[in-house]
């Protein structure tokens, strides 16, 4: 392919995805095919020969395409939002088009510099705590990982490094191996599935302590964990605390687990890789209280700050705590450098190579600006308080608990498994797309504004979609529950009897 090709090739893929969003509405969220569709359609084999730009789109149109999950539609409901612009879009092709590998400064002087200098401007729209940035007189600064999961990995084994070293610097007869199987990580039990993988690959044990009835893990619960493992000679090094857990969007007090954690020398990561970003919006920064405790800060900018995956933004207090577990030294890696402000960021990282990420997040910066970014942020918490006006206004429904951001966590009062049914209809309806979660032990549907394409009208076609298939549920419970003695029945009826 020259580049005359390339030219033609581009300008049909950017004007199909155009096309695609344009019309994204006509298609139905979720894909009607079966698990090995794809396997049958494609040969078996690669094609030896060159093949041809347009039948490559015609067969992406035909193949690719029934097979998609629309994660951009403004009826996709379900997880958190993915991120998605036309400007970062645009930074993608930028960082395709160079394709620099930017592991130290030398490999990518502008890689590198352009991630301290966006990484700063966003640590300051959040506004964390100086100490956290790069431009800062001290050793923080910021990172940029390819997810949440990244960053809790790379925290735990910073943290482990650290815990190790300080322990042998006090008792030099200590033995590094039996330290570290005693070292302990700690976190909620409402955490994300890729916290407690972490201990995995860290080889780390993670205790999921119980959270409180809003899904907030307590000073005291960790307190006393602390208190019980070190009885038993095990050493607290790890906790993760959560400012927007995955379930139900609840915010573990930084305020309480912080000082507990400096006390003890255990690194707190905080984990706010959705929730986070709506702290460029000056009215939620209260649900950070006690950052300043924190060693380390990650929120997704590929989840609600309109960039297209992957971009995570780590933030530590003390740098030097990545590079002292990360820094392995290679002849061919050395750097002419000289300013010790400038990081090599294959210290920071598990990987050595990396992406010019910082390129779309820069784009995205730049076209938007913080205010678009402040209004989409407030738009979509006003569509979610909006959709859980709905759900109010008919008495067969509870929202539960309060809505939190753009999450709205609602059930039917008549039941678990009534509840759960009326997700599988829906689901299987495939116009919309949500998931479960639970909630003091009862099963919850979680609905999300996800798409920066959802407007208030997309809203009322979802609960127009939901409540359809209540009444449907509904009627047919009652059928049945009529055949049933008196007694039995008369919660169930009365719950879906009433305004629909």
């Amino acid at each position: 392919m020259d580049s005359q090709q390339f030219r033609e090739f581009g300008k049909a893929a950017i004007d199909l995805v155009a096309d695609y969003l344009d019309n994204i509405r006509n298609r139905d969220v979720l894909p009607s095919v079966e698990p090995g569709y794809l396997l049958k359609a494609l040969p078996e084999d690669a094609p030896e020969q060159p093949e041809e730009w347009s039948d490559v789109l015609k067969d992406f149109n035909e193949t690719i395409m029934p097979g998609v999950t629309h994660w951009h539609s403004p009826r996709f409901h379900a997880f958190y939002p993915t991120g998605s612009s036309y400007a970062s879009i645009v930074g993608n092709i930028l960082s395709d088009g160079l394709g620099v590998i930017g592991f130290s400064w030398m490999s990518g002087p502008a890689c590198t510099e352009l991630e301290v200098v966006t990484l700063n401007w966003l640590g300051k729209l959040l506004g964390l705590p100086e100490e956290f940035l790069n431009c800062s007189p001290g050793s923080g600064g910021g990172v940029i990982q390819g997810s949440a999961s990244e960053a809790t990995l790379v925290g735990l084994l910073a943290a482990k490094e650290k815990t190790v070293r300080r322990l042998m610097k006090v008792n030099p007869s200590m033995d590094e191996d039996e330290i570290k199987s005693r070292l302990v990580a700690y976190t909620s039990d409402q955490c994300n599935s890729s916290v407690e993988k972490a201990g995995l690959l860290g080889s780390m044990k993670m205790r999921l302590l119980k959270s409180d009835p809003d899904g907030r893990l307590r000073g005291e619960t960790l307190k006393n964990a602390f208190d019980e493992d070190c009885a038993q000679g095990l050493i607290p090094c790890y906790v993760i605390a959560n400012l927007g857990t995955t379930g139900t969007c609840a915010f573990d007090p930084l305020y309480e687990l912080g000082p507990i954690c400096n006390e003890q020398n255990v690194w707190l990561h905080v984990d706010a890789a959705y929730a986070g970003a709506a702290f460029i919006c000056p009215e939620y920064r209260h649900l950070m209280k006690g950052v300043e405790f924190a060693d380390s800060f990650d929120v997704n900018a590929h989840k609600w700050l309109c960039v297209n995956f992957d971009l995570s933004a780590m933030w530590v207090k003390n740098a030097n705590d990545l590079i002292n577990t990360f820094d392995v030294q290679r002849i061919y890696l050395s750097d002419i450098k000289t300013d010790t402000k400038i990081p090599d960021y294959r210290h920071w990282q598990i990987p050595l190579g990396r992406r010019f990420r910082s390129l779309k997040l820069w784009t995205v910066m730049r076209i938007y600006g913080a205010e678009r970014l402040r209004e989409h942020i407030r738009g979509q918490i006003s569509l979610a308080q909006h959709f859980a006006k709905l759900v109010q206004s008919d008495e067969r429904f509870l929202v539960e608990p309060e809505p939190a951001m753009g999450l709205v966590c609602f059930r039917l009062k008549a039941g678990d498994n009534i509840t759960k049914r009326l997700l599988e209809n829906v689901t299987e309806r495939k116009e919309i797309f949500m998931v479960a979660a639970t909630y003091r032990g009862r099963y919850i549907i979680r609905f999300v504004i996800c798409s920066r394409l959802t407007t208030i009208d997309d809203v009322t076609y979802s609960w127009n979609k939901i409540k359809q298939e209540a009444d449907l549920i509904c009627s047919e419970n009652i059928h049945v529950k009529a055949k049933m003695p008196a007694l039995n029945r008369i919660d169930t009826v009365n719950n879906c009897e009433k305004s629909k």
